[in-house]
């Protein structure tokens, strides 16, 4: 490959039944501020100018499910927030409608389910 076309990551964006719903959510979850929004999809904007976060409506959507066993639909992403403490950030997530997941891998992080059913990844 010769030379690469500059390119840079804008964001990632999460499939969900309803995107003004989600975006809601991640809004109260990490306190971004909106900076997009259409009625079939929002962009929340990280507050240090970082790749944002985007949410599609997808009529089709099927929830994710996490760990998934055989015939399950699986994940197809995860989002890793970094926290200073498991119990005070899972106690704000499940406070703006988060689900902390029956199955826990690791005693150093905590998986939870947004209102979609996306898992996402509080760490230390």
């Amino acid at each position: 490959m010769s030379e690469r076309p500059h390119m840079t990551l804008a964001g990632v964006v999460l499939d969900s039944p309803d995107a003004r719903e989600l975006a809601a959510f991640y809004q109260r979850l990490l306190g971004w501020s909106v900076v997009q929004d259409e009625p079939e999809w929002v962009k929340l904007g990280a507050p240090d100018g970082g790749p944002g976060l985007s949410f599609q409506t997808e009529e089709r959507y099927v929830r994710p499910v996490w760990p998934a066993g055989p015939g399950d639909p699986q994940m197809s992403v995860h989002l890793d927030i970094h926290v200073t403490d498991l119990d005070e950030a899972g106690a704000h997530a499940e406070k703006a409608g988060a689900t902390q997941a029956d199955y826990q891998p690791q005693e150093d992080v905590r998986v939870y389910l947004d209102p979609a059913g996306h898992p996402f990844c509080l760490f230390l």
